[in-house]
């Protein structure tokens, strides 16, 4: 198994603003995509579509300002089973955000593609909660064909 790891600081901002941008639609659709439907509460599913496809996670753990996770029950097969977690934790003047993507059955070429994605989103929301203005597809950085 594999992972994609990543770490943000946010700064000026509560665990529970960085969390609120995690769970509510809006707060997703903010600095992931436009075009974001669903349920963030435990046992819901949030649907995030994009121009080439789109991905369903369905919310399995939620602590208030500390952690979210969700499991992927939609999207590429390579993606299916997998978990995505989001630990938060205040740090002086930031928000620490460990995000995890983690069940890769295999590091193969598009997840190395996810990993610089998620990155560019992880910026995304980091402008989002400390500016108000997230860059969510279909205005984030294009990277390659892939999108």
């Amino acid at each position: 198994m594999a992972d994609i790891l990543h770490r943000i600081g946010i700064k000026d901002a509560t665990p529970q603003r960085v969390y609120d941008a995690l769970t509510t639609v809006d707060g997703l659709a903010g600095w992931w995509t436009d075009d974001t439907k669903g349920n963030g509460e435990v046992g819901g599913t949030l649907e995030f579509r994009f121009p080439p496809g789109g991905f369903d996670m369905r919310v399995i753990d939620l602590k208030p300002g500390e952690q979210v996770v969700w499991q992927v029950v939609g999207g590429p097969e390579e993606w299916i089973g997998t978990t995505v977690d989001w630990h938060l934790r205040q740090d002086g003047d930031y928000t620490v955000v460990l995000f995890k993507h983690q069940g890769w059955a295999e590091p193969v070429e598009f997840m190395h593609h996810c990993s610089t994605k998620w990155a560019t989103y992880l910026m995304s929301l980091k402008s989002l909660v400390e500016t108000g203005q997230g860059k969510p597809s279909p205005r984030d950085v294009q990277i390659s064909d892939w999108h």
